[in-house]
């Protein structure tokens, strides 16, 4: 019970990496709260989680809207009486345009969904975990987070964002009982794929050569593991890190 008693919210909680990651949390003792876009989805891992013993609570939330961030971070102090561990997990993928192709609509909602949200949730947050004196952070980025190979130029510019966001976040709050790191999954069993649509026709074709060389494809429960580890005390001296999990895709190049 490496979590027992610790409230967290996790976001694009309905399935995929949030699902394996609200799950496993709850079974090591956290208060969960459910939260995603998806609310029949977010009702049903809840429910799943309360039918064996946990405790969970399912909320709607649209992580482009800074309203619904603020009322999932404040549903979680009303229901449970407080935070302890916020993962951003939410996102989207692009059309894989790259900067010649990419349209203004399709950067901003990269940005909204992937990276705003993340500044925006972490913002909320900071004042909870500076009164009582501590607080984890996990976020979900991407390989795409560090590499220029994996996406679009929208999603990879709002990968690597979010690694910085990572990185200085840590670093600015680390006397303050505060820890923030990431996970940069590779190539993972997600329902992300269906946020893609007319796939540009050049991207495509040059990402497909690094997917050719990916080892496996990864489970969420898998990137469930790593965000229970940057969660626990046993990460307590890992802070401001950006934890690689892509079965050494891109350990080569």
């Amino acid at each position: 019970m490496r979590l027992e008693n610790k409230v967290a919210v996790v976001t694009g909680a309905a399935s995929g990496m949030g699902k394996a990651i609200a799950e496993l949390y709850a079974k090591e003792g956290a208060k969960v709260i459910v939260s995603d876009l998806n609310l029949a989805g977010a009702e049903e891992v809840a429910a799943g989680i309360n039918s064996i013993g946990g405790e969970a609570v399912a909320v709607k939330t649209n992580v482009a809207h800074e309203s619904d961030i603020n009322e999932m971070i404040d549903l979680a102090i009303f229901t449970f009486g407080g935070l302890d561990i916020l993962v951003n997990n939410a996102g989207i993928m692009d059309d894989m345009a790259p900067v010649g192709d990419v349209l203004d609509g399709k950067w901003e909602l990269m940005f909204d969904v992937n990276t705003k949200s993340v500044m925006r949730a972490i913002r909320k947050a900071i004042p909870i975990f500076l009164e009582q004196g501590n607080g984890i952070i996990v976020n979900v980025a991407s390989t795409g987070g560090f590499s220029g190979a994996h996406a679009g130029v929208a999603y990879t510019a709002s990968k690597h964002a979010v690694v910085g966001i990572t990185k200085n976040t840590g670093f600015m709050y680390a006397q303050k009982g505060i820890r923030c790191n990431a996970i940069a999954p590779g190539a993972t069993m997600t329902n992300i794929v269906n946020t893609i649509s007319n796939v540009n026709e050049l991207g495509a074709a040059r990402t497909k050569v690094i997917k050719g060389v990916i080892p496996r494809l990864g489970q969420p429960e898998e990137i469930a593991q790593v965000a229970l580890f940057l969660a626990s005390d046993e990460s307590s001296f890992v802070n401001g890190a950006v934890i690689t999990a892509d079965a050494g895709w891109t350990a080569g190049f």
